[in-house]
């Protein structure tokens, strides 16, 4: 049976099922975030029986008075278990008579994991172990594992060398970048190489503690997944927005991190020169491809590229935010890298396509409007210039 009916057909026994009312029991670990409350809506909708395990940080979900508090648009249907993903004794409550995990609690920003190595390291790969420990005791019952990886395990993506082909580059040297040059030059010649679109084959080079943690969670849930008949599958999350992004943190998206900025009236900080390209894949996207992952046995032991194959640099995206929210404030380029940042990475969604059948929805002229609907309704603080001030002081900033 070729792929493609192997697909119909498990879409139409999930359709049966779902006529049947036959639901799982699915914990959602960081369930409480931005792209982890998505999936719970969809997943309940769905009519599954969820349980979610968050922290509720201070740094996503406010001030420490609002820790202990639900979030208001956290699904009623959901069951909440609050704590740390490295407790071990709260993993086995959380995981009790579950069949489907979605793990998507983790530390995030690359800034910030250059410097709170040990804090990101323990959430990040600590606390995936400890997670995967406690399935692997209860493997007979899990039916499905779904991992949030991410596109910053590749570090540059793949590119094409006019004069030796395809290239998989390095990370830009310090030298390189503290002389602004900030194209990606090809290993072999030296000439500057194009983008291309890269697959999940790609050699690796995090650039950042926050990456390493993302491979380390990815590789150990597929290895461990595979040696105990856990089906498991990663998904390699290309850069995620939309409604419910925390505006405040300074070291989440892009889209949230410059609307916090307009909505205080002040310019989009752009390191080097605004020309990096990026793939932004809405919410729902995401959540698309998570739930095809529920039920897709074909992706099992794979890890998938999930973007929306549309390109686009730093400065139209400031652009666009800034025309949607009205603010005739245009970004400001101090002429720095960062470490950890990488100039372009594009990605080939072929894999997603055959295994899943995932088809992107939500172009970014559908969804940055509908962001910007939900940013207007929000306050925000403005913590950019504290955050770099810290990177600049450990020499990150430069």
């Amino acid at each position: 049976m070729g792929a493609g009916r192997r697909q119909r057909l498990h879409r139409l026994i999930a359709v049966v099922n779902a006529e049947k009312g036959e639901s799982l029991k699915i914990l959602v670990t960081g369930g409480a975030g931005f792209i982890g409350s998505h999936i719970v809506d969809a997943l309940i909708a769905a009519g599954h029986e969820v349980r979610v395990l968050d922290a509720l940080v201070a740094q996503v979900h406010g001030s420490r008075d609002s820790e202990s508090t639900r979030p208001p648009y956290l699904h009623t249907d959901a069951e909440l278990v609050q704590g740390d993903i490295c407790d071990a004794a709260l993993i086995e409550q959380a995981l009790e008579g579950v069949e489907a995990v979605f793990h998507q609690a983790a530390e995030v920003g690359v800034g910030q994991s250059m410097y709170e190595i040990t804090r990101y390291v323990d959430a990040n790969t600590r606390g995936t172990a400890i997670l995967l420990q406690a399935l692997i005791r209860r493997r007979r019952h899990i039916r499905k594992l779904v991992v949030a990886s991410s596109m910053s395990i590749y570090g540059e993506g793949a590119c094409e060398c006019r004069q030796c082909g395809p290239v998989a580059p390095p990370l830009r040297s310090a030298e390189q970048l503290g002389a602004h040059e900030w194209e990606v030059r090809c290993p072999g010649c030296g000439r500057e190489v194009r983008p291309s679109p890269t697959r999940e084959t790609k050699p690796l080079f995090p650039g950042s503690v926050y990456a390493i943690t993302k491979q380390d969670q990815e590789q150990l849930s597929l290895v461990l997944g595979r040696a105990y008949g856990i089906p498991t599958i990663a998904l390699r999350y290309w850069n995620v927005y939309g409604a419910r992004q925390a505006l405040s943190n300074p070291y989440t998206g892009v889209c949230a991190i410059f609307s916090a900025r307009l909505l205080n009236g002040q310019p989009p900080l752009i390191f080097e020169d605004g020309c990096q390209l990026r793939d932004f894949v809405h919410i729902r996207d995401i959540v698309q491809a998570n739930l095809l992952a529920l039920e897709s046995p074909d992706a099992n032991y794979h890890a998938i590229n999930i973007g929306s194959g549309e390109v686009i640099n730093i400065r139209q995206v400031a652009q666009m935010l800034a025309e949607g929210l009205g603010r005739s404030i245009a970004p400001i380029f101090p002429g720095k890298s960062r470490e950890g940042d990488i100039r372009r990475c594009i990605p080939d969604l072929t894999r997603a396509r055959s295994v899943l059948g995932y088809k992107p929805q939500v172009t970014l002229a559908q969804g940055i409007p509908e962001l910007l609907d939900w940013v207007r309704s929000q306050t925000a603080r403005d913590s950019v210039e504290t955050a770099t001030a810290e990177l600049a002081a450990r020499q990150l900033v430069r």
